[in-house]
């Protein structure tokens, strides 16, 4: 009865689902009836046993046979997929692996390198589609110069390291970039980030045979008695180290300045990017510049080695004490040799005002009379033990981050607004006599003497000491071109245009007036004006747009003029035009206080009778041809004056202020926009 029903139950869902047409035939129905019952009872066992009131014979379940199944088919085989798979699983561990390598072996010189090749590519492409008076894909050409701009300063940002490095020498000569490059590149001088302590401490480790810091200088980070003291939280960081404040246990205080440690890794693969960089541009755009790359990479590679710095600064050392006129007004900080490496240098800590604070250096002096500023003539700093309890407990409470250098300030008095007293000729005086003793008397120049590498301090006199810093990027040069130098400077300001002439052939330059200008930092007029000349008679007629073309392509044969030569030319004076644009700058921001053309013109004279390599003869009629040029740079002096008396009643700036004007009026010409202030601060 069961099985009965079950059969029926069945026979009804099947024949309710059918379409109301098929019911209305009774055969239809049988029919399908039949054949549903039929196939259900091959699923349902369970109407199998009621066949014969189904009125269809027994037929047991039984598998197919391989004959009714029919021919086999081969599975389908997915070859390409599976080659593109194991090629891409290949390449993911590849670019994994290397990527791991180059993290850990070449800290991200080999990433840092092709984001170079990729940015230097594009900005390349850009230029050579783009460099036209209407640009291919629009804008102008100003649009071109100003995301160029911003996708170097980015590159340089991101790579870091000596990267920032090449930026800054490229922001010190942007005054001949085009002022979208001028304005990005003026940022290149904020401070880098700097490393953690425990990275900077391996190099340490690394440097001195893995001794620890509290070994190697006697330090304690918790204070102890007779020990001495680190900051572990850097004072100034830079963009290939960074410099910590310490007190040693004999009461020396020092400043330990740390190669970062990513730093040895990628310089061989940051400088041979910037050769390879270089040399696309010189094939690309036609200019001689890779003929420099050598010199510049050496005195790079130069500036990560502390040992060198050392040299350089005791070198500086031994000539500024041998100078009488320059003994008691400049102040070199001593170096400890026992405590130096290639990667760490220590020195005597300075306490002084940064040149680019002109508040602190002018304002009324409230140290009281006959004193001078902490640490004067390398007098020991004080440190009392009211500073060591105060050190002690900065080193409990905020430690990693201490500070705890006292603040010797007393001479600002109560309210901080005090001053050093000191007039800014006075310290321009003795700056330009420093760096014009290291071009044309000594040879031995430094070229990064910007604001942040000066301190200023007050001697107990009430007289200007300068301090100069970082000694890393020297420039040695020869004495045959010591001399030529400084006869060509001595020859700009009498307007000796044969000796110019004739110096400029020697160097391998076709454009001595363009020459002359750039030397001069303003408008050479003695010259013929031939290479002016010609340019404002191609620009006559033209539209701004073509005019601002054409001037830009007669800048870029401008240099190709000045560099014609590239055997002949002397590469010193890359960083010896650094060295000179600085100084100007210097003495522009302080108030152009002095005149700094007539004291570069008197040294270089001056140099030419005092050279003890020239013959007695020669030298004799050089010291009566300097008498004769003291009056040819009264000249010069009138012309000061006028500027300063001008500048006084509020008519105009000083002599620089005069200068640059005139340099940018000279310079439109050329297809260059001066803008000065790139180099404030």
């Amino acid at each position: 009865m069961f099985r009965h029903g079950v059969a029926k139950l069945y026979s009804r869902q099947a024949v309710s689902r059918q379409p109301l047409e098929v019911r209305n035939g009774s055969l239809a129905v049988r029919s399908f009836v039949r054949r549903n019952l039929s196939s259900r009872a091959r699923r349902f066992p369970l109407t199998q046993t009621r066949s014969i009131q189904m009125h269809t014979p027994f037929e047991p379940l039984r598998p197919p046979s391989p004959s009714s199944l029919g021919k086999p088919k081969a599975a389908r085989e997915f070859k390409r997929s599976r080659k593109w798979g194991r090629r891409l699983l290949i390449v993911s561990l590849a670019t994994g692996a290397v990527y791991e390598i180059d993290k850990y072996a070449f800290a991200q010189g080999i990433g840092r390198s092709l984001l170079t090749f990729g940015t230097g590519l594009f900005v390349a492409l850009d230029y050579k589609l783009n460099f036209r008076p209407e640009p291919i894909t629009g804008g102008t050409i100003e649009d071109l110069h100003r995301r160029s701009a911003e996708r170097l300063f980015e590159l340089l940002r991101a790579n870091g390291g000596l990267y920032l490095k090449i930026g800054q020498a490229i922001a010190m000569q942007s005054a001949v970039l085009p002022p979208e490059f001028q304005k990005m590149f003026a940022r290149m001088f904020d401070d880098a980030p700097q490393d953690e302590w425990r990275a900077v401490e391996k190099v340490i480790r690394k440097d001195f045979g893995g001794k620890s810091v509290e070994e190697v200088f006697g330090v304690s980070f918790t204070g102890e008695e007779g020990k001495g003291l680190m900051e572990r939280r850097a004072r100034a960081s830079a963009s290939v180290a960074q410099v910590h404040w310490a007190r040693l246990p004999d009461g020396r205080e020092v400043a330990i300045k740390l190669q970062k440690p990513e730093i040895a890794k990628q310089v061989g693969w940051d400088l041979w990017a910037f050769k390879v960089v270089t040399r696309i541009y010189t094939w690309w755009f036609d200019l001689p510049l890779y003929s420099l790359v050598p010199f510049i990479t050496e005195r790079l590679m130069l500036e990560t080695d502390f040992e060198s710095e050392a040299r350089n600064s005791e070198m500086m050392r031994q000539l500024v004490n041998s100078e009488p006129s320059l003994r008691n007004k400049v102040y070199i900080p001593k170096v400890y040799p026992e405590f130096t490496t290639r990667r760490v240098l220590v020195t005597e800590w300075i306490e002084g005002v940064r040149l680019w604070d002109k508040a602190a250096t002018s304002g009324r002096w409230l140290g009281g009379t006959g004193v001078g500023s902490p640490g004067v003539h390398g007098a020991q700093l004080q440190f009392s033990q009211e500073d060591w309890e105060a050190a002690r407990r900065e080193l409990r409470l905020n430690p990693y981050k201490e500070k705890l250098k006292p603040d010797r300030d007393t001479w600002k008095g109560r309210n901080g607004k005090g001053g050093l007293g000191l007039s800014s000729k006075e310290v321009m005086t003795t700056m330009v006599d420093l760096f014009s003793a290291q071009i044309f008397k000594w040879g031995v120049v430094h070229c990064d003497p910007h604001p942040g590498n000066i301190f200023i301090r007050r001697l107990p006199s009430g007289k200007a000491e300068l301090v100069l810093i970082d000694h890393g990027l020297y420039v040695y040069m020869s004495p045959k071109f010591r001399h030529q130098y400084a006869l060509f400077w001595k020859s700009l300001l009498t307007f000796d245009n044969k000796t110019i002439a004739d110096i400029t052939k020697e160097w391998g330059i076709k454009a001595p007036d363009l020459f002359a200008s750039a030397t001069l930092m303003r408008p050479y007029e003695g010259g013929d004006q031939s290479t002016r000349g010609h340019i404002m008679k191609e620009l006559k007629g033209k539209t701004p747009s073509e005019r601002h073309y054409e001037a830009q392509q007669r800048m870029k044969q401008g240099i190709r003029e000045i560099l014609s030569d590239e055997e002949k030319w002397p590469q010193e004076l890359i960083f010896i035009g650094r060295n000179m644009r600085i100084v100007q700058g210097n003495n522009q921001f302080m108030g152009s206080p002095v005149n700094r053309v007539k004291m570069m013109g008197n040294w270089a004279s001056r140099s030419l009778f005092q050279d003890p390599n020239l013959p007695w003869r020669e030298r004799m009629a050089n010291a009566w041809r300097h008498l004769l040029f003291k009056t040819v740079l009264f000249a010069t002096d009138v012309a000061f004056y006028t500027f300063k008396v001008r500048q006084w009643l509020g008519w105009g700036g000083g002599m620089e202020d005069e200068v640059e004007a005139r340099m940018k009026s000279m310079a439109k010409d050329f297809g260059v926009e001066l803008q000065h202030e790139v180099f404030e601060g």
